[in-house]
């Protein structure tokens, strides 16, 4: 059913006139009856208040599909950097329903999980704002400093708080219930990341043996997370080498090249590492979109070295980056939150 046919049986279901609907929400009846007979469609902004009058959710009203309500929530979570009230408890309550109904139970589970996870982020950096605050008029109390360091993930010293034993036995029982053949690597991947983190190098590298074996794995992430482990054993010229060596194999490998900047910006070596994000942004030339992590690295190196003027170049070409090659106008989420980086730099 077109919106319009939608409008007028709702209408009649309530017993309202067009004068009647057009004056609850700031129309003429000429409007209304324009809407009902697809002559012209309501104005967006009509929506929230059009479907409230009505009766309905907005999703409701345009009568889409399951399918169609998905991906409305996965482009709006995508490009908006917060969510009413309304439209949060809205695709809240339409997913719990689908959790039910839809046949694809995991992307409902996932899409519920990211609209949660913006919430939160959206909260997040309020925390982040008025901890900030509260911290330089008392930086002797303690409490919005633990809040920050939530906020903003910060390290946490304490290390009963801050080990990661119990995303680790997770993903342990993930990797031993995995029988789907071939098994992916993408746990292995995570246990890894935190079992280094943590410094359990002899653990590490028992998966890392075992995921080497699994046929979907990265080949390049094999050295890369030796060196890690070396790292975490705090034998850096034994890192270094691993790096260097597999550099001769990998140096047209633009995942490989992001993965040696990291390695060179967690050891503070800075040129090395703009060097390398650099020549990992150039190599996906041909592969656009591009991610902007690269990106993100030097900016975040220059804002270390203090260089305001480099990180602002770079940003712009973030900023670019998300116009040009991924269509993103200049108030979604993805543009504002560079632009907000950019506005911080002199404060």
């Amino acid at each position: 059913m077109d919106i319009g046919n939608k409008i007028k049986l709702l209408r009649h279901k309530l017993g309202a006139t067009q004068e009647e609907l057009g004056e609850k929400i700031g129309v003429s009846a000429q409007s209304i009856s324009k809407w009902e007979t697809g002559v012209t469609m309501p104005d967006i902004t009509l929506l929230p208040v059009l479907s409230t009058e009505l009766g309905v959710t907005i999703d409701e009203l345009f009568d889409l599909t399951a399918e169609q309500k998905l991906l409305r929530i996965e482009k709006r979570i995508d490009i908006e950097e917060e969510l009413s009230d309304d439209v949060f408890h809205e695709y809240e309550n339409m997913l719990k329903i689908q959790l039910d109904e839809f046949e694809d139970r995991r992307r409902v589970l996932s899409l519920l999980a990211s609209l949660y996870h913006h919430r939160a982020e959206s909260y997040l950096r309020k925390v982040s704002k008025y901890a900030r605050e509260a911290i330089l008029i008392a930086p002797e109390i303690k409490d919005c400093q633990w809040m920050l360091q939530k906020a903003d993930g910060a390290n946490i010293w304490d290390w009963n708080c801050s080990n990661h034993s119990s995303v680790i036995d997770f993903y342990k029982k993930v990797i031993d219930s995995d029988t789907v053949a071939p098994q992916t690597p993408l746990p292995f991947y995570e246990i890894m990341d935190n079992l280094i983190a943590d410094h359990r190098t002899k653990e590490a590298e028992k998966y890392l043996n075992r995921c080497a074996e699994l046929p979907a794995h990265r080949p390049f992430l094999i050295p890369v997370y030796r060196a890690y482990i070396a790292l975490a054993e705090y034998d850096s010229k034994k890192a270094d080498e691993i790096m260097e060596s597999a550099l001769s194999e990998f140096s047209d490998n633009s995942g490989f090249l992001f993965e040696i900047a990291q390695y060179y910006a967690r050891k503070c070596e800075y040129g090395k590492a703009i060097e390398y994000y650099e020549r990992s942004w150039a190599s996906e030339e041909s592969q656009k979109p591009r991610f902007t992590d690269a990106l993100d690295g030097i900016a975040t190196i220059y804002e270390i070295l203090g260089d305001h003027a480099k990180t602002n170049e770079t940003y712009d070409r973030m900023i670019t980056c998300l116009k040009n090659e991924w269509g993103y106008k200049a108030d979604d989420a993805a543009v504002t939150e560079v632009e907000r980086k950019k506005k911080a730099l002199i404060q």
